[in-house]
């Protein structure tokens, strides 16, 4: 099995694997030209996301910064945007929804470490997939973590972190996040 096989599969394998590495700087460079275009070359900054990403919608708009670790894994639904500054680490998959956006440095990660410091040392890292429902609003600064999944229709307050998942037409905030309210279903 290659080492891009285990991270897919949610196994163990070493990150600095060459194929990755040369996948990783692949996606880096696409970044750059992303993040360095001019305000109005909106067409060209949706080809790249288009590009850049396993699956889109029609219409996907973010705003530069935006830090992936390969974008192959991301698969977003009609209707994303996402503010300045969102980092999704996407060594496996994240799948998100239609109508969903994000606030500016939204973080989102499939990537985990090893507790054993023998594993980390050696560069060894695994993953859980993360999956956002459709309707969802996640606010500035929220980081969703490994394994987590968001359900439909719900808001996820400023500045939450996501341990763990979270049923439909809820707003959730907080660190831990934690269901505050029942929503309206749309």
């Amino acid at each position: 099995m290659t080492e891009k096989e285990k991270m897919l599969s949610g196994q163990l394998y070493d990150a600095s694997d060459s194929q990755l590495e040369f996948e990783r700087l692949d996606t880096r460079e696409l970044l750059y030209s992303f993040n360095h275009s001019r305000p109005s070359k909106i067409p060209f900054r949706t080809a790249m996301l288009k590009k850049l990403f396993g699956k889109t919608g029609e219409q996907i708009y973010i705003e530069p910064i935006f830090n992936c670790d390969y974008g192959y894994n991301i698969n977003v639904g009609e209707n994303f945007f996402a503010n300045f500054n969102c980092v999704i680490l996407d060594v496996m998959e994240v799948n998100i929804g239609d109508n969903v956006m994000f606030g500016p440095a939204v973080q989102v990660y499939t990537a985990t470490h090893p507790l054993d410091p023998d594993e980390r040392r050696v560069m060894l890292e695994s993953a859980k997939p993360v999956t956002i429902g459709n309707d969802v609003w996640i606010g500035g600064g929220a980081i969703i973590l490994p394994g987590v999944t968001i359900g439909n229709g719900v808001t996820i307050g400023s500045g939450a972190v996501v341990t763990k998942d979270v049923p439909d037409n809820v707003f959730a905030g907080g660190n831990p996040c934690r269901v505050i309210k029942e929503l309206k279903k749309g």
